[in-house]
């Protein structure tokens, strides 16, 4: 094939795990990081952190994102709207006894606990350096390429689909399988509510606070309370508050982005929407969501959003601990930009 590109982004890991590599970071979770993290299982305890996948509620937090529906599908007989598949006998077989349920789902892969993939963000970016910017994504991939859309027939095989993401979808992640040790930052502890960036400066102040100890392949969570919030409104979120409110990465930190980089760590994750705040806007050309640019289109770095880690975040301080066993692979759905899930942490 030919080659994608011929200049790659400063901080970047374009290559690092060949030309064709869709997985990037997670190449990180090998086999001893696995080990790893099934070593800091002593009372076999399992915390799940995943919201339920219809909180938020409503639209506040992002206009374009809308709770889940839930349909019944046609019933064996073929009439529509039966959620409870009750069959006359005479329908079929007089000697059926059972009841059936089925449905379908409309789902919006990003609206509550969910990883964003390396599709998700890309950059005008000039990668074969002749002076052209084109629409960019990790390790060189093209926009319109190798993610089209909006496009009829985008996927060329007549169904329909208007966007396809043929390249770095999330079933290369959920094929691989996301498991390793999960290291907890607990931001909320010391920060509180308060709409709070966080620098390098206070993060590292924190971890060495609480005797926190991130090291290469491993997958970084930082709790903030947001989720917490979150379901204490019970899916009637204030409007005005949901959008700023706890603590986030302060995106304009370039210390704490170079951090990022050094740290090798396989992913990054958060309890609030989108684990940094937006940046104002610039006459200089920048990204909206720099951390996002950085991971997702630069290091190949997964990020994880609106997880539910207030239960684990507490037990880990009554405990005196920061580690766990993480398992958190996305839904093996190809092509996708975006996944929900439900991971779970084991101590």
């Amino acid at each position: 094939m030919a080659k994608r590109w011929e200049q790659r982004p400063e901080r970047s890991t374009w290559g690092d795990w060949g030309d064709e590599d869709e997985l990037g970071s997670i190449n990180r979770l090998t086999p001893q990081k696995v080990l790893e993290g099934v070593r800091e299982v002593e009372h076999g305890i399992t915390f799940s952190l995943s919201l339920p996948l219809d909180y938020p509620g409503g639209n506040a937090l992002h206009d374009r994102r809308f709770p889940p529906e839930v349909h019944p599908i046609t019933d064996m007989a073929q009439r529509k709207g039966n959620f409870y598949n009750v069959i006359a006998r005479d329908e079929l077989d007089p000697s059926y006894v059972d009841v059936w349920s089925d449905d379908l789902v409309t789902l919006y892969l990003q609206y509550s606990t969910q990883w964003d993939s390396l599709a998700h963000q890309g950059q005008l970016y000039d990668a074969m350096g002749d002076g052209v910017e084109r629409p960019t994504y990790y390790n060189g991939f093209r926009g319109d390429e190798d993610i089209i859309g909006p496009k009829e027939d985008a996927r060329g095989d007549g169904s329909g689909s208007t966007s396809w993401t043929k390249r770095l979808g999330l079933e290369h992640m959920a094929e691989h399988g996301v498991q390793g040790r999960g290291v907890l930052v607990d931001l909320h502890h010391h920060l509180g509510d308060a709409f709070t960036p966080v620098t390098l400066a206070m993060l590292q102040e924190i971890m060495a606070a609480d005797k926190v100890i991130v090291q290469p392949g491993d997958m970084l969570v930082l709790h903030t309370g947001f989720a917490d919030q979150i379901l204490a409104w019970d899916k009637k979120p204030d409007p005005v508050k949901i959008r700023a409110m706890y603590s986030h990465l302060d995106a304009s930190d370039d210390a704490l982005l170079e951090w990022i980089a050094e740290s090798q760590i396989s992913a990054l994750i958060a309890d609030n929407y989108a684990v940094e705040g937006f940046m104002p806007s610039s006459p200089e050309p920048h990204s909206l969501l720099p951390i996002h640019n950085l991971c997702l289109f630069r290091l190949g770095v997964p990020l994880g959003e609106l997880w539910n880690t207030g239960n684990l975040a507490r037990w880990l301080r009554e405990n005196d601990r920061s580690r766990f066993l993480l398992t958190a692979p996305p839904l093996n759905l190809p092509g996708t930009q975006g996944s929900p899930l439900t991971p779970v942490a084991t101590v």
